[in-house]
């Protein structure tokens, strides 16, 4: 097959069935779906990233409607880059309030919208929301998607069904990675598959961008899991284990040339921390206590890098921080 555009939408789920790992959502949307007169609820999907929360609602509106019947009857907006209280009393309302044909053959006399990445609204626009749910809820159907449902407030939150993503266990995703490579003519060795998919973190959406990117940049065409690492930004062993040897040695000064090497290297502050953090989680020598406390301060310096802190610093705050645990 064609290289051509992104992996991830060339094998995105046509129908709920097709959906991976996540049977309870499924099981109920396929209850609404055979039910002897079809009333689907406003929903709220929520669960980490890649899981198949967009995919899900994607399909259930094709299965609704049909492929040409998506057109007029669904709306998928980006709630993180369309956020602000114009856009909802605007675009959105603009679109509920409009009513489209009863005609059964058409499918439900109700419209989709769906608000990815909900949990980026402003409490303004989530307010602004709930009143159009309540207004124009006959005609028009809303499917909120957030990786946090605690940002999303609670009047609009109760006006939903939640169903929950879990992270897509690992043997789902090797079975999907083996199907795309098949499909792609892509040879591969099992060891890197199962790499790809723990390296993934049960983020399939993920572990399908890493292994086009395998395919555009391997020089021999194949799945290895060298490859996986130089593309997935892993931490080499060598290198972590020097860093682990200067922090339980407790030398400022080697410690610090360390984590100069690994900013040289151009390896991520929130990569070293994962995987710092796993081998705190697994290190016997260390009392539940101590890695309670470390994981605190990882925790918080994972935030002060989300909100754009300087990893350099950071790194070299954690790991001096925690030398005397």
């Amino acid at each position: 097959m064609s290289d051509d555009g992104p992996w991830t939408e060339r094998y995105r789920p046509r129908s709920l069935a097709q959906v991976s790992a996540q049977e309870d959502a499924v099981a109920v949307l396929s209850r609404t779906l055979s039910g002897q007169s079809l009333n689907l609820p406003h929903m709220l999907f929520y669960g980490p990233p890649g899981t198949g929360k967009t995919s899900m609602i994607l399909a259930l509106a094709r299965e609704l409607y049909g492929p040409a019947g998506l057109k007029g009857r669904l709306l998928e907006l980006n709630a993180s880059d369309e956020r602000g209280i114009d856009v909802i009393r605007e675009k959105v309302k603009t679109f509920a309030k409009v009513a489209v044909s009863a005609n059964p053959a058409a499918g439900p006399p109700f419209k989709i919208i769906v608000l990815d990445e909900a949990d980026s609204m402003t409490a303004d626009a989530q307010s602004a929301l709930r009143r159009i749910m309540e207004n124009y809820s006959k005609i028009t159907r809303f499917c909120l998607i957030c990786n946090y449902v605690s940002r999303i407030i609670d009047p609009l939150a109760s006006r939903c069904a939640k169903i929950r993503f879990k992270p897509i266990p690992m043997p789902s995703v090797i079975d999907r990675l083996e199907f795309i490579c098949t499909s792609e003519g892509l040879a591969f060795d099992p060891d890197a598959l199962e790499f790809l998919a723990s390296t993934s973190g049960g983020d399939l959406r993920r572990a399908i961008t890493l292994l086009q990117s395998i395919r555009r940049t391997s020089l021999n065409a194949r799945v290895t899991k060298q490859a996986v690492a130089e593309i997935s930004g892993i931490i080499p062993d060598d290198v972590m284990d020097g860093v682990t040897r200067a922090w339980t040695s407790k030398d400022v000064e080697a410690l610090e040339a360390q984590v100069r090497s690994l900013v040289r290297m151009g390896h991520s502050a929130v990569q070293f921390i994962q995987q710092f953090s796993d081998r705190l989680a697994a290190d016997p020598h260390l009392a539940d206590r101590q890695k309670s406390r470390v994981a605190l301060m990882l925790g918080q310096t994972d935030r002060a890098l989300v909100d754009g802190a300087d990893e350099h610093l950071q790194m070299l705050k954690v790991l001096i921080s925690t030398m005397v645990y």
